[in-house]
């Protein structure tokens, strides 16, 4: 049964959170939209509202998900795929009828389905949780899909979550001429750092709101950092260096996939370095969900128990066994999860990271 070290057994108690009316600040200028041709649809450049998940604001593109001096400091794949918007999303509220997107759009991969990798999809705030509505379908190129209509008209709060592994250059929110949009807050308290492989990056999620990331974005009220980097989540010092330049409530590292057992020689070094800037902020070492990596998930645990001994305290470990059960059956491949690996996976590391977060079930 899947646990985390140190923290099994701790009794939370959900609240939920977010106040519509105490949140929501002025609507946006209509004169900031762009006019459809029948002038009926006004389109709103989502910068407009704020985008969530971005650690850091100098980027070279607006949707980079690394600052652009890191360009010189990373390997060039993994410089790649950091243009990549995982985990970058908007959160608003209208009283639109009709809600509508446009973004780059892309194809999917050989393994993973173009609405996740290159699509978007759409949340609204219900009842103090988040109710998936739709997912706006790719096409090559700039793409415009409406995603919902007939709403009632009243002020509503929504997410909407760009492609997981396509690059975008600009992402539009179009609602019907004469209705508010307004900016939202983000969620109160410092965010969650995700570092890792393809899997953090959200392969082979259907849809980006379906990463483990976005869904525990969504269950703890949190804003979350995305930094999977597919197939190079391999714990390098220049990693550990840029993440340091954050400020979250917790790191979480999940690189076993990417590195093996070398995760026992790396771990250390990895966390020293974040500890030179954040000695008191936690760190939640991840263990492989495949059963098959057993020595691998025993050298990461030898290197937690060494960070223990030498006086670490905020390290703590996630067990991986039974996190998505031994049959592999919530993957794609043995290895990717399906949205149901993706959901198991978030149910597991739910309890820990409410504990860190000291928030409440």
């Amino acid at each position: 049964m899947c646990s985390i070290t140190r923290l099994a057994g701790v009794l939370c108690v959900f609240i939920f959170f977010g106040n519509l009316a105490a949140a929501q600040i002025s609507p946006l200028d209509p004169a900031q939209a762009r006019p459809d041709t029948s002038g009926k649809i006004l389109w709103y450049d989502v910068q407009l509202l704020g985008v969530e998940g971005k650690g850091w604001e100098d980027t070279e593109s607006y949707y980079d998900r690394l600052p652009a001096r890191a360009k010189t400091l990373v390997r060039e794949p993994v410089w790649n795929l950091s243009r990549n918007s995982s985990g970058l999303c908007v959160r608003f509220a209208t009283d639109a009828v009709e809600i509508r997107a446009a973004w780059d759009g892309g194809r999917g991969l050989p393994h993973m389905a173009a609405t996740g990798a290159s699509g978007v999809d759409l949340y609204r705030k219900e009842d103090g949780g988040w109710r998936f509505i739709r997912v706006g379908k790719p096409d090559e190129g700039w793409t415009e899909r409406r995603l919902i209509d007939g709403l009632p008209g009243e002020p509503v709060e929504y997410l909407i979550y760009f492609p997981l592994y396509n690059r975008v250059s600009k992402v539009e929110i179009g609602i019907p001429k004469g209705v508010k949009i307004s900016r939202v807050p983000p969620p109160a308290g410092r965010p969650i750092v995700f570092y890792g492989t393809s899997i953090t990056q959200g392969g082979c999620a259907s849809r980006p709101g379906m990463s483990y990331a976005a869904i525990l974005g969504r269950w703890l009220n949190r804003e979350t950092i995305n930094l999977g980097f597919s197939g190079n989540g391999r714990m390098e010092p220049e990693m550990a260096r840029l993440m340091a330049e954050l400020d979250p409530e917790v790191y979480v590292i999940d690189c076993i996939p990417n590195v093996g057992e070398k995760i026992g020689e790396l771990t250390g070094p990895f966390v020293e370095i974040i500890r030179e800037k954040h000695p008191e902020t936690y760190i939640l070492l991840v263990e492989d969900v495949r059963v098959w990596d057993e020595e691998a998930n025993a050298q990461l645990r030898a290197a937690y128990e060494r960070l223990l001994a030498a006086g670490d305290k905020n390290v703590f470990l996630l067990e991986g066994e039974g996190m998505i059960g031994p049959d592999m059956e919530a993957t794609v491949d043995t290895r990717h999860p399906t949205d149901l690996g993706f959901w198991l996976m978030a149910k597991a590391f739910r309890p820990a990271l409410r504990v860190l977060l000291k928030e409440k079930y």
